[in-house]
Formats: C-alpha cells, structure tokens, sequence
C-alpha cells in the first residue's frame, strides 16, 4: 500500500480533531492505526457504556440509549472536536432512520460539535461514490443484518446479497484475524453489486481496504473507515488521500478539482 499523501497544512495549524464514542472493547485499536495511516489528523476516542456485549435487538438498543450517548459525548468536549461520531453501526441502525437521527442531536447537543453514526456514514460514503446496489458482508446474526438492509434501503440503497456470519458478541469479532476478514468479505461479495459493505466496528479493518478493494475488484466500505472518513468530512477535512482506498481517494461534488460547487 503507498503512503498517504502529505498534509498541506501549514506547520502550526490546527490539526482536524473527530471524537468517537465507541462501545465496550474490541477493535478501539483500529482508531490510533488509522491515525497512523492518515498522519495528520487527531481521533481521540471515549469509550460508552456496553451493559451486555450481545448483537441482540434488545442489547443493542440500550447500547445507544440517549443516556448513554450524552454521558459519553459530554466527554469529548474535553478534547475540543471538530466533530463527534457514535461509532457503532448496528447501535445506530436498529433504532430506524428517525431513531438514528434522534441520537445524532442528542450527540451534538452534549459535545457542541456536529454529529454523525456509523450507519449514516455507510450511506454518506455509498452516495459520494453513486453506489446503488450493495453486497452486505455482516458479522451480526441474520435477523440484526437485517436491520442494516432496512436503513439502507430507506436511503435508496438496494442489498442485492446479504449474509451474516452469527457471531453474537462484538469481542469475538475483534479477535477475527486480518485474512479471515478478507476471505469473509470476498466469499460474501456479489457479481451485480458495486460495493461490499462490511457494517461492524468490533472489526479491525486498519491497513486492510486497499487489499480487500484490489481482491473484489470494486469498493469496499468498512464501519470503522467510513465512520472516521465521514467525521473528516463533517470537520470539513474533506481531503483525497491516495492508498487508503476508493472512498479516502474520492472528491467531493462539485468542480473538477473536488472543490465545492456554486
């Protein structure tokens, strides 16, 4: 993989600062290895309440509960974020579109910064590269995955193969090792899908997208990725950077230059 392309900023600027509220402990790593790879931005990370680690309907809503979201984003403000990300992508999508929406304002009135989730990051980064039709490769039992096909669907995005692994804790999914994630995602890809969708940030995922994009030939969207490119986006860090991808090396709309439009 080469090496990102250097920052413009000039030596004393402000560094672009997203603070992430993440659940419990299973791939928190994933944030200092992508600060690494980026090289000039600052991802501090405040770990959430997590009562029961469990990919149950039940557990998962009580994950996002707008307690603990407040009590964590209160947090950040310590660090002085640009942006304020609930990382976490099935704690997000199985409260429905609006649900998901209601905890984004819950987040941005306790950090003072705007806000995102792991769930409208995937469809924030689906549209910035016209993805229409997606393999989901899910390590969540069936019926939670299912959920994620749902939100999806409700942004316009069609799920053209979904599967699901069944693992029920997001620990174990932490210990999944980085080539058991790459034949996980390119098993599970689908010849009439622009993009493999992998919706887990209990998934280490660091240094893996480019080889995994190489491997299925297209797009390959991970949780902990979007949500940290989406953050950037929101602190207006919006900048392409080369080897870490399609959606990192992506522009925005507009110009041809990636500038914003009139």
């Amino acid at each position: 993989m080469s090496a990102p392309a250097p920052s413009d900023a000039a030596p004393g600027a402000a560094v672009p600062t997203v603070g992430f509220l993440y659940p419990g402990y299973s791939a928190e790593d994933d944030y200092p290895a992508w600060e690494r790879l980026l090289g000039d931005v600052r991802l501090p990370l405040v770990h959430t309440l997590m009562r029961e680690d469990a990919h149950r309907v039940d557990a998962l809503l009580d994950v996002g509960g707008d307690d603990v979201l407040a009590e964590g984003a209160r947090s950040l403000r310590a660090h002085g974020v640009d942006a304020a990300v609930w990382a976490c992508t099935s704690g997000s999508f199985v409260f429905g579109w609006q649900g998901a929406r209601r905890q984004l304002h819950v987040v941005e009135e306790a950090s003072g910064a705007p806000a995102t989730s792991t769930s409208f990051a995937f469809v924030s980064a689906a549209r910035r590269l016209g993805l229409r039709r997606v393999a989901v490769a899910a390590t969540y039992p069936h019926d939670v995955a299912e959920h994620f096909v749902a939100f999806l669907d409700v942004a316009g995005i069609e799920v053209v193969a979904l599967s699901s692994r069944g693992i029920v804790t997001a620990a174990e999914v932490g210990t999944l090792r980085g080539d058991d994630v790459a034949a996980f995602v390119a098993a599970n890809d689908h010849p009439g899908a622009d993009a493999v969708l992998v919706p887990d940030t209990a998934l280490h995922t660091a240094g893996l997208v480019a080889g995994l994009e190489q491997r299925c030939g297209k797009p390959v969207l991970t949780a902990n990725q979007v949500s940290i490119w989406e953050g950037l986006r929101l602190a207006g860090a919006d900048t392409p950077r080369e080897g870490l991808g399609a959606l990192f090396g992506s522009r925005p709309a507009g110009r041809p230059d990636g500038s914003p439009g009139p």
